[in-house]
């Protein structure tokens, strides 16, 4: 599929009727002197999305079309920017690490700042060259060599074809895989010399309309209903505006992230062109305007023209000006310009060069006079249009782009299943956003069944509107071929019986031991076997006897069919539900069936209050808890830190853990250990969330021992005191450990005659590992093990 427009080509109304673009320009105001006018120099283009899957097809069909020596990727120049020039430096001086991280954090974070800038924004990096010789020498080089070339790329989506060949316009390159030419000109270098750049952008959001847009016509195909298409679809869905008020938009294109959510629920958008301005408004600059924007639109504030003229053209963004569009009308209406003229001007002020901008203030000035306005009024006018300018969104891009939001919405809304199967089969490779993804099923009322070899296919498939088959390719160590053949297999000659049926009828070349392996850590044989751990230790036997039979094909006429023959799984014991759970998640990168923080969460609710979507920002410290999911260490100046992500089944957060702490507790960071942390929640500037400070650690053990009061253990004259002093011994208090925290141990002995209680001494005070607990559990049974918090 492509994409409904992109830029400013959506303005034009032939491009519309041609069905390059799907949007009507007429409908929505959209310019076509934004794109092309009289007064424009350069050449305008189409940008164009295409699907993920699609691109390199569109991009071959072309070098057939124009031939292979036409045509060829452009190249791009990364360059050393103000902080990676500080560290390439650094690193070539042989400086140490902490000493240049410290000089390059200094640097102000501002887009495209340069040393220069950096020098006067920042007084302790000026103070430090002034005085250290090394800072000096440092940056002395950094400001020689900032802005060179660093690396070359490929870029994104350029693509040139040339009336010729390439050769004869532009120096070339072949890339490393020899795979396709790109140009050894950049972007703007190769318009220079009268080349045509040609945008073939490629967009995941296509790639998953297309496979939602299937899953849900064969959805209705089985109730008898027509397709849909989404030509037809209307634009006022009362369930897709829902979704967007409630915020419920993981996955929905540009308008997932945190921001974004946070802006709907103020925004509350109830039409189309709501959508539009938000897609807009939401960019560093006009982020601002958004509490007035949503004020306004609910009638909390009232709704102010800059003046009486342009209340026609800001009346849509309730007097506010967000698009570029917007300031040429205003220049059109109000000073006389022509649209071509007006385009002249929004890049004026975009670029905001003094002599331009003084022209174009005379000639505002000279036809808003002509119009009624004073001079005033107009010069007050034209320093308003040069802020909106300077921030202002193209509207035709945004139109496009929102309509690809809102078809994203009327799926989830109407077919949440098909949507979030699609979603996932587009992003197989990215754990992460699987597990986000999967995360989201849920709220959705959609239920995600476990991956299974006689059912699910390659990718995610929708069983119905609440439910789906996990994809065999989203498990780790798989890959196409592979699961081709395994449901070609299944296909042809019916379902598998069990794992040595399976590796009978399998090329084990392409379907190995190691994809097996990982099959049954994600539980896909777990229909056919529920024991994980003796179907991994048969997978050796199974290969073997496979390969057997196949170079005994041909003989086992005589003797029947050894393929047949019923083998027994090695006696092996099942593995613990947590390590069920540790296994399913090397292979999925993700708890699938289960968590293991809910075993043991009846245990940490005794102490911690809530869970980790609960916390918010504030000056005491708080208890919270989780499994291990993520650890990154990285250098300070103060030595190693590490950002750790727990995860509690309903939420995860990242808790920050300074060097001294992780000297320390080093043992205890491991991914799907659990943790207790003290910390200090505070807010988190950059990802608009939330941070956690930590200041003590615990492992559930010493969780337990910490926050509990005793250990109450009930025993009746059956009991022997000499397995409870076996069974106490190797948990008992150390000495050396004089600061962890041990649990006194209280016993409640009954007999028949009497019954006493003994609350022991310091020295059989234990630590309340889990071991200690399932022992006395095996031995007494639960209730008769009691651990009593405060």
């Amino acid at each position: 599929p492509v994409g409904p427009g992109r830029g400013s080509g959506a303005g034009s109304l032939v491009a519309y009727s041609l069905n390059i673009t799907d949007l009507d320009p007429l409908q929505y105001n959209l310019l076509f002197e934004r794109f092309l006018n009289p007064d424009r120099v350069s050449m305008p283009d189409f940008d164009i999305d295409f699907c993920m899957d699609g691109r390199d097809r569109v991009i071959d069909y072309v070098k057939q079309k124009y031939g292979l020596d036409a045509v060829s990727q452009i190249a791009t120049f990364g360059t050393m920017a103000a902080k990676a020039v500080i560290r390439d430096v650094g690193r070539v001086l042989d400086l140490p690490f902490n000493f240049v991280d410290g000089i390059a954090k200094l640097i102000p974070l501002e887009l495209g700042i340069t040393l220069s800038s950096a020098l006067e924004k920042e007084p302790q990096l000026q103070e430090r060259r002034e005085k250290e010789e090394e800072v000096a020498e440092l940056l002395e080089l950094a400001l020689r060599l900032e802005g060179l070339v660093r690396n070359v790329g490929m870029h994104a989506g350029g693509v040139l074809i040339s009336p010729g060949k390439i050769s004869d316009f532009s120096p070339i390159y072949c890339q490393a895989d020899g795979a396709s030419l790109v140009s050894q000109y950049d972007k703007d270098d190769v318009e220079a010399v009268g080349l045509v750049k040609f945008d073939f952008l490629g967009l995941r959001t296509l790639t998953i309309l297309e496979l939602a847009l299937e899953n849900a016509n064969k959805q209705r195909a089985a109730q008898g209903e027509a397709p849909l298409s989404f030509e037809t679809l209307p634009l006022n869905d009362k369930a897709s505006y829902n979704l967007l008020k409630t915020a419920n938009t993981t996955a929905v294109f540009q308008l997932e992230s945190r921001g974004m959510k946070d802006m709907l629920k103020q925004a509350k958008p109830d039409c189309f062109e709501d959508i539009i301005a938000l897609v807009a408004l939401y960019r560093p600059g006009p982020m601002d305007l958004i509490p007035d924007f949503c004020r306004r639109k609910h009638g909390q504030q009232r709704v102010e023209y800059p003046h009486p003229a342009t209340e026609s053209i800001l009346k849509e963004t309730y007097g506010i000006a967000v698009y570029q569009e917007q300031v040429m009308q205003i220049a059109q209406v109000v000073a006389g310009y022509s649209l071509g003229g007006a385009d002249l001007l929004r890049r004026a002020m975009g670029k905001k060069k003094k002599e331009e901008m003084d022209a174009q203030r005379a000639i505002f000035v000279e036809g808003s006079l002509k119009n009624g306005l004073n001079e005033r009024q107009a010069t007050e006018l034209f320093d308003l249009l040069e802020k909106f300018a300077g921030y202002g969104f193209n509207k035709s891009h945004a139109a496009a782009y929102a309509l690809v939001a809102y078809h994203t919405a009327y799926l989830k809304a109407h077919y949440p299943a098909a949507f979030l199967a699609a979603t996932m089969s587009a992003d197989m490779n990215n754990t992460d956003n699987i597990h986000s993804f999967f995360d989201d099923c849920a709220p959705n009322k959609v239920e995600v069944l476990p991956p299974d070899v006689n059912q699910s296919a390659y990718r995610f498939t929708p069983l119905n509107n609440s439910q789906m088959l996990y994809g065999l390719g989203a498990i780790k160590g798989t890959g196409l071929a592979a699961i081709e053949l395994i449901v070609g297999a299944r296909e042809a000659d019916g379902p598998f019986k069990d794992l040595f049926d399976f590796c009978n009828r399998l090329d084990l070349r392409k379907v190995n031991k190691r994809v097996i392996e990982s099959l049954i850590r994600a539980g896909a044989f777990d229909k056919l076997e529920p024991n994980r751990a003796a179907l991994l230790a048969a997978v050796g036997m199974a290969v073997t006897v496979a390969e057997q039979n196949s170079s005994n094909a041909g003989q086992n006429n005589l003797f029947g069919d050894v393929a047949d023959t019923k083998h027994d799984l090695p006696n092996v014991r099942a593995w613990s539900p947590e390590q069920a759970l540790i296994e399913e998640k090397a292979a999925l990168g993700f708890y699938l069936s289960g968590h293991p923080f809910l075993n043991a969460k009846q245990d940490i609710s005794q102490f911690v209050r809530g869970s980790l979507a609960d916390l918010t920002p504030q000056e005491q410290p708080k208890l919270m808890a989780g499994i291990v999911v993520g650890v990154r260490v990285r250098m300070t100046q103060r030595g190693k830190m590490a950002i750790v992500t727990i995860d509690d089944a309903i939420s995860r957060v990242d808790v920050v853990i300074g060097s001294e702490m992780l000297n320390q507790s080093a043992h205890l960071i491991k991914e799907d250990n659990l943790l207790v942390i003290e910390g200090r929640v505070s807010h988190d500037e950059f990802s608009g969330g939330i941070r956690v400070n930590a200041r003590k650690l615990y492992d559930l053990a010493a969780a337990r021992s910490q926050f509990a009061s005793m250990l109450k253990i009930s025993c009746n004259g059956q009991s022997d005191a000499a397995k409870l002093t076996a069974i106490l011994n190797p948990y008992k208090r150390k000495n050396t450990d004089i600061e962890k925290k041990w649990c006194p141990v209280k016993i409640e002995y009954h007999n028949a005659k009497s019954q006493v209680s003994m609350m022991l001494g310091d020295a059989w005070r234990v630590e309340l590992h889990d071991e200690l607990l399932q022992h006395l559990t095996d031995w007494l049974s639960r209730e008769n093990v009691k651990i009593l918090y405060n």
